[in-house]
C-alpha cells in the first residue's frame, strides 16, 4: 500500500491505555520511535485503573534496594510448577528476566515511578519450590489526582467509589482488617478518619492503588509528549498482501483514519469480559455478568486479532474471584472473609469442597469444576456465627458501634437490608440454615461438627486451611491457627457466594516477544499483543498479588523493545542499549 492509502502515520500505534500499552508507549518512546496511543474508551487507564495496582515482580529493583534478591531459576522454576505445561518456557524465561528491567527502565524513565516493596505478602503458592513467604508485589504510593490537572476527569474510576477521602494503601487493608484484634488495626481507622478531614478542609483528592498507578502512568505520558486519543475506538487492523500488519483503522470525532504503524501495532485493549454470549460459548456454567472488569472490555482487540488470522487460547479462563453480588447488581470481593477463622463454605450438598483461604482462582476453579459435575457450586455459601460478625470486617461491615451516617455498615446486627436481600441469610440452628440456602439438612449440621472438631484440634485434617503462610495474611493473628477457630453460638449465617472476576484472561497466542501467532505457529509480522488481550503468561494460575499488571507491562516493554529494532539491529534491543537512547 502506498503512504497516500493513509491518513496518518507513525512508527508504533499502540491500542489501549492500560498499564500495558502505557508502558509500551513508554518504551517505544524511549527507542526513538513516534509513538501514537489511542483509547476506546473516554477515559483512560483500563483494568490497571481499577485493580489493586499491585505488580508482580520477582527481583525488581524495590527488592533490591531491601536487600532481597529472588534467584531467577528459582522463578523460573516456581512458575513452570504452577502453570503446569500451558506456558512456553521461552515466554517464563522472558517474563522472569525481563519483569525487572521494566521496572528499572520505568524508574528511569520518569520521576512519577515511585515503586516499593513491602515484605509480607506471599506469592500465592510459598511452600513450592521458588515460591517466597515474603512475596514480589511491588506497589506506588498515593498520590494526589489533582497533579493530573485537566486530565484527571478522564481516568477511569472505579465502579463502587469509596467516600471522599478514603484510600488504602496495601499494607492499610491487612491492619484495618484486624480493627477488633491489635491497636494497629484501630490505628488505620484513625488514619482514615484524618484522612477524610484532610480532604474536606483541604481538598485533597488522595488516590492509591490502580488509580495511582495508572495516573503516574499518564503523566510519565505527559512528560514525554506521547499523545493519547481517548474515545477513539480501533475497528480493524490493515494488512498487506503477505499479512504483515501495517496498521489499524481507528474512529476519531466520528470519522475512520486509516493509521500506518511503521514497526507495528501493539494490541493492549483488555479481553471480554461485557461478552457474555461469548464467555458463555467458551464456558457454559457462567450464569451472569459478574465481572468487575473495565466496562470497555468486550473482545475488540481478539476478534481484529482472529480476522487477520491470529490462534487463541485459554478463552474459557478469567482472573476469578469469588464475589457477593448484592440485589442492585453491585460486586463485592470475598477475599479476607474467606481466610477468616470461625466460617467454612459450602456447596449445594451442604459439605465443603476446598480450603476456603486459597487463591482466588483455585478457589473458583473448585466452584467451575464442582458446577460441571453436576453439584451447584455456583453459588456456594459462607457459613459464620454472630461472634465472628463482631470480630471480624465481613462484607464491609465494621465491628463497631453503630455510628450514624457512617459511609459503611456498623453496629452490632446484621443490617436488616441485607437479610432482606436474600444474599444473606440468617438462622438459629443448622437445620433452619440448610433449609433456608437450599441444602439437605443432615448433611450442613455434619460439615457444622466436622470443621468444629477440626478447628478445636487446631488443624485441617480435610483440606489442610492454615498451613500456607498465604492462608495466614487475613486471618487473626492473635489465634495458633490464624484461619481456625470453632463457631460458637447462634444465630449462624450465611453469605450467598457468586463466580466473579477480575477480567478474562484468555486471548491472542503470543511467543516470547509479544508477537501475535497464528495456529501453526508462524508470527504475523507487525502484531503485538500484551495483558489480558492475549493469553495469559500465567496460563490457569496466579503467581501472587499482582500477576495481571506485572505481565501487562512486562510484554508491553518486551513488545516496543522488540519493535523498536533497525533492520541492521539484532533481534533484541537490550536494556543497556535502551537506556544509552533514553539519555
Amino acid at each position: 500500500m502506498t503512504s497516500e492509502q493513509f491518513d496518518h502515520t507513525v512508527d508504533l500505534l499502540v491500542i489501549g491505555s492500560g498499564g500495558g500499552g502505557m508502558t509500551a508507549a513508554l518504551t517505544a518512546d524511549a527507542g526513538g520511535l513516534d509513538t501514537l496511543v489511542v483509547e476506546k474508551s473516554p477515559q483512560f487507564g483500563g483494568s490497571t485503573a481499577l485493580s489493586g495496582g499491585g505488580i508482580w515482580v520477582p527481583g525488581a529493583p524495590a527488592q533490591r534496594r531491601a536487600g532481597y534478591v529472588p534467584s531467577p531459576d528459582g522463578v523460573f522454576e516456581y512458575l513452570k510448577e504452577i502453570t503446569e505445561g500451558t506456558v512456553s518456557d521461552a515466554r517464563l524465561r522472558q517474563y522472569v528476566t525481563a519483569a525487572p528491567e521494566m521496572m528499572d527502565f520505568l524508574e528511569r524513565t520518569s520521576d512519577w515511578f515511585e515503586f516499593v516493596w513491602k515484605p509480607g505478602y506471599a506469592d500465592y503458592y510459598p511452600e513450592l519450590p521458588g515460591g517466597s513467604a515474603q512475596g514480589s508485589t511491588i506497589n506506588v504510593p498515593a498520590i494526589d489526582l489533582r497533579k493530573l490537572g485537566d486530565e484527571e476527569r478522564h481516568l477511569l474510576t472505579p465502579l463502587a467509589l469509596a467516600p471522599k477521602g478514603i484510600w488504602f494503601a496495601p499494607k492499610d487493608l491487612r491492619l484495618f482488617y484486624q480493627i477488633r484484634q491489635n491497636w494497629r488495626g484501630k490505628a488505620v481507622l484513625a488514619k482514615l478518619i484524618w484522612r477524610m478531614f484532610r480532604a474536606r478542609v483541604f481538598g485533597d483528592r488522595m488516590a492509591a492503588i490502580g488509580q495511582s498507578l495508572a495516573a503516574r502512568m499518564r503523566l510519565a505520558l505527559k512528560e514525554h509528549d506521547i499523545p493519547l486519543w481517548l474515545d477513539a475506538p480501533m475497528t480493524e487492523l490493515i494488512t498487506g498482501d503477505d499479512g504483515t500488519v501495517l496498521g489499524a483503522v481507528v474512529h476519531r470525532d466520528g470519522q475512520p483514519l486509516r493509521i500506518r504503524a511503521r514497526r507495528g501495532v501493539i494490541l493492549a485493549s483488555g479481553g471480554f469480559d461485557h461478552d457474555m454470549a461469548w464467555r458463555k460459548e467458551h464456558l457454559p456454567v457462567l450464569d451472569k455478568d459478574w465481572s468487575f472488569g473495565n466496562p470497555a472490555s468486550t473482545g475488540d482487540g481478539i476478534r481484529a486479532g482472529e480476522k487477520v488470522g491470529a490462534a487463541t487460547d485459554l478463552l474459557d479462563e478469567a482472573w476469578w474471584f469469588p464475589a457477593i453480588c448484592w440485589p442492585d447488581g453491585r460486586l463485592q470481593f470475598m477475599l479476607n472473609e474467606r481466610m477468616m477463622p470461625a466460617q467454612f463454605v459450602v456447596n449445594g450438598e451442604g459439605k465443603r469442597f476446598i480450603n476456603e483461604a486459597a487463591p482466588y482462582m483455585d478457589f473458583a476453579h473448585a466452584m467451575i469444576a464442582g458446577q460441571q459435575a453436576g453439584v451447584t457450586h455456583i453459588p456456594c455459601w459462607l457459613i459464620t456465627d454472630i461472634d465472628s460478625f463482631h470480630r471480624y470486617v465481613v462484607a464491609g461491615h465494621l465491628p463497631i458501634p453503630k455510628i450514624p451516617f457512617a459511609p459503611v455498615p456498623t453496629g452490632r446486627t446484621v443490617p436488616r437490608a441485607w437479610l432482606d436481600s436474600g444474599v444473606v441469610v440468617q438462622a438459629h440452628s443448622w437445620e433452619d440454615l440448610a433449609t433456608e440456602i437450599g441444602v439437605p439438612r443432615e448433611n450442613l449440621r455434619a460439615t457444622a461438627e466436622r470443621f468444629n472438631q477440626l478447628a478445636h484440634a487446631g488443624h485441617d485434617d480435610d483440606f489442610n486451611r492454615g498451613d500456607s503462610a498465604y492462608d495466614n495474611y487475613y486471618g487473626d493473628p492473635t489465634l495458633p491457627n490464624p484461619n481456625l477457630r470453632p463457631l460458637g453460638k447462634p444465630p449462624y449465617y450465611a453469605f450467598q457466594i457468586i463466580l466473579g472476576d477480575l477480567g478474562t484472561s484468555g486471548g491472542l497466542r503470543t511467543d516470547e516477544h509479544a508477537r501475535v501467532l497464528r495456529a501453526d505457529g508462524t508470527v504475523i509480522d507487525g502484531l503485538y499483543a500484551v495483558g489480558n488481550v492475549s493469553a495469559a503468561v500465567m496460563g490457569r494460575t496466579y503467581a501472587g498479588a499482582g500477576a495481571t499488571i506485572g505481565p501487562a507491562m512486562t510484554f508491553g516493554y518486551v513488545a516496543a523493545r522488540h519493535a523498536a529494532r533497525g533492520p541492521d539491529e539484532p533481534a533484541e534491543i537490550t536494556e543497556n542499549s535502551l537506556q544509552q537512547r533514553i539519555s
